[in-house]
């Protein structure tokens, strides 16, 4: 991973990409999460390598993506050979089987841009999509709760948009209702992490930033569920916290949770793991405790 400017980062991808689409585009990960936080210190970057970049609605996101692909190739954005397919496909290359559109820009090798789409209906799961460029087919992929992300998001000065923090830690928080025993692809400050940890961790981090504010995180998250997932909000809202509170009773998974805080989000604040273990109980009484009550009593 590499330290970045989030402002440099997002106006690079704005100039680069087709201007007709750039109102589908919602930036989620570190990347979004620097640009709110830290965007008035100039000096702050984030540490990330990947910026993901969820084209919306999905109506046109294999217009879009299609369009956005070919442009950055022909620009000389050069594709990620890494992973187990690395090489565009063809007609009869199955879906799950073409690469996804991960490009670095033609200068660099620090970052680079992954395309996403959310999914047609609330009861689509994971799936891909494929888009067809004219250097080959490549794969468009969709994830459940990718919506919840990308919902409502902020219009940046550059034209796309930015996930809001309270929405990327909802997503997280329904993806990751246990604990799962898969780990990053690579280690993570010489440790290997589990995926779960890293993403619930990237919640409480994003919750310490917030402050107050996660004390009107229930409201909006309430909106969320119910706008992207009508018939299915409270239970999804009833098992919100699950995962969080089997991460804050576990000294080793949460060890894991604060190493990747501490050298991602977090990195310029010195937070102990007590420290982080506090904002986490806070979020649980401040966020997902009136969340639950919510689903409860409506």
């Amino acid at each position: 991973m590499s330290d970045v400017s989030p402002e440099q980062v997002l106006r690079e991808v704005a100039r680069a990409v087709p201007h007709d689409f750039l109102e589908n585009i919602v930036v989620i990960g570190s990347l979004a999460a620097g640009y709110h936080f830290f965007r008035n210190e100039p000096s702050l970057q984030v540490r990330t390598k990947d910026i993901d970049c969820i084209l919306r609605p999905r109506l046109v996101a294999v217009e879009a993506g299609v369009a956005i692909a070919n442009q950055l190739i022909r620009m000389g954005w050069i594709p990620r050979k890494e992973g187990p397919f690395t090489e565009p496909g063809t007609s009869i290359t199955p879906d799950s089987e073409l690469p996804a559109v991960r490009l670095y820009p033609p200068d660099s090798v620090a970052w680079f841009i992954e395309l996403l789409t959310v999914p047609r209906s609330e009861v689509e799961g994971d799936s891909w999509t494929r888009l067809e460029l004219d250097s080959g087919h490549y794969g468009l992929p969709c994830f459940r709760f990718l919506s919840i992300a990308a919902y409502n998001p902020v219009k940046t000065e550059f034209g796309l948009y930015c996930a809001r923090p309270e929405m990327m830690a909802l997503a997280n928080l329904l993806e990751h209702p246990v604990i799962g025993e898969q780990t990053m692809s690579g280690l993570f400050a010489g440790r290997r992490i589990k995926r779960s940890n890293k993403d619930l961790g990237r919640v409480i981090a994003l919750a310490r930033l917030s402050n107050d504010e996660t004390e009107t995180w229930p409201a909006v998250w309430k909106d969320a569920l119910m706008a992207c997932f009508p018939t299915m909000w409270r239970e999804l809202a009833l098992c919100a916290g699950n995962g969080l509170r089997v991460l804050l009773n576990s000294h080793e998974d949460f060890s894991e949770a604060f190493v990747t805080c501490t050298n991602g989000l977090l990195a310029h604040y010195g937070v102990t793991e007590d420290q982080l273990q506090v904002t986490g109980q806070r979020l649980l009484q401040d966020a997902i405790l009136p969340l639950e009550r919510a689903a409860e009593m409506d």
